[in-house]
């Protein structure tokens, strides 16, 4: 992967960029992302932020290696703290981290009174909390992607701002991704399923049937075989 190509996980992230926007990629790393949509002309600027000095200067040196430092920069900060209120930020790409992070950072950013227009979100993990954090937030999810890479499958969420009441299946599983019913999503949901079934066979083989972990794991798949039917 690089600037001039990239992986699924973050081509799913970049098909989700308006065009024109002024963008701040939050854990960019080596801002392969912004670089790519600068290289695209799909956006007109870019901050790149990092929290550690080591991404920090592999961000600074894609894109000084590029020839987009007049268009964008790389910013060492915590978060959101990386944007300026002159930057005129309108969409804020977060990829590669947890949804706990993710709405921690969010989070930390509201709290600053810092409103971004689009949020495009990519959780490895928890995208159940990212979903939720959207919806006490004043944001509504405009659309979903689901993609695989390797073995892993990776959800990527549209937001902007809107109200939106979200169902607790929307929140477990995405209020398009569900519908939608692709390929992809089938695949991730039905591997989820097959590892919940050792889980019972363990739980079962040490007596654990009576349990309230058996009891919330069984809710669990139960959910899952409702979406996938």
């Amino acid at each position: 992967m690089n600037s001039i190509h990239l992986s699924p996980r973050l081509q799913a992230v970049a098909d989700f960029v308006p065009s024109d926007a002024r963008l701040a990629d939050i854990g960019s790393d080596h801002a392969y992302l912004p670089a790519y949509l600068l290289m695209k002309h799909h956006i007109t600027y870019a901050v790149a932020g990092e929290v550690a000095q080591g991404p920090f200067d592999n961000a600074t040196h894609e894109l000084k290696r590029r020839d987009l430092l007049g268009q964008a920069e790389a910013r060492l900060a915590d978060g959101l703290s990386a944007v300026y209120e002159d930057d005129h930020i309108d969409t804020v790409t977060i990829a590669g981290m947890g949804g706990i992070l993710i709405s921690d950072i969010l989070t930390a950013s509201f709290d600053r009174h810092q409103v971004f227009e689009t949020l495009i979100l990519q959780a490895n993990t928890d995208e159940v909390v990212v979903r939720n954090w959207l919806n006490e937030h004043g944001y509504q999810i405009k659309a979903e992607s689901v993609t695989q890479e390797d073995n892993h499958f990776y959800e990527v969420i549209l937001a902007t701002l809107g109200s939106q009441q979200l169902s607790h299946m929307d929140l477990n599983f995405g209020p398009y991704l569900r519908v939608e019913q692709s390929a992809t999503f089938i695949a991730k949901w039905q591997k989820e399923s097959d590892r919940i079934q050792v889980i019972f066979a363990q739980l079962e083989a040490a007596n654990k049937m009576d349990t309230k972990a058996y009891r919330d794991w069984q809710v669990r798949y139960n959910e899952i075989q409702q979406v996938l039917s």
